[in-house]
């Protein structure tokens, strides 16, 4: 019984951050009232950079270490940190796109959009503060409940934000 109880703590710590709604931010003076999945992909992978509102989109990404950078990408294109990276660097090499600018933390990121007009983020929705402006919102995963389950049924551990059961 003991055992169980420590694999469901254990089991429910790399959840804590897929559990929580990942909203995409922007600057209030945008002129931006809400973006689709295809507007956020195309400027977070370099489709295009310019909002409706006729402002060029400054894209700023979250620190690679940062769990909710890895869970934002999954989320949106269902892409690993390491596919992401790939895609970049074939875009690069090929000189059609730059990536989305690098913040060194959640604060530093949230900064950079109330500093400039254009600039536009991902956070956990619990992170944002005013006069920040959610324009989109990836929900959690439906499937992770599911995965959690099935580990603490068979007793095993589980690394739900990897997708991956041990």
């Amino acid at each position: 019984m003991l055992r169980r109880f420590v694999i469901l703590l254990f089991a429910l710590m790399p959840v804590a951050v897929s559990a929580e709604s990942i909203v995409v931010v922007v600057n209030p003076g945008s002129g931006v009232e809400s973006l689709n999945r295809n507007e956020v992909i195309n400027i977070f992978l370099g489709g295009f950079r310019r909002f409706s509102s006729g402002i060029t989109a400054i894209p700023i990404d979250l620190p690679h270490s940062d769990p909710v950078r890895e869970e934002f990408y999954r989320r949106l294109v269902g892409k690993t940190p390491s596919e992401i990276n790939t895609y970049w660097s074939r875009l690069i090499f090929s000189g059609k796109t730059r990536p989305p600018a690098k913040a060194e933390s959640v604060e530093i990121a949230r900064a950079m959009v109330l500093e400039s007009v254009g600039a536009i983020t991902y956070l956990e929705r619990g992170k944002v503060s005013e006069p920040l402006k959610i324009v989109f919102e990836l929900p959690p995963r439906a499937d992770e409940g599911l995965a959690f389950f099935d580990c603490f049924l068979t007793g095993e551990a589980c690394g739900l934000s990897s997708g991956k059961v041990f």
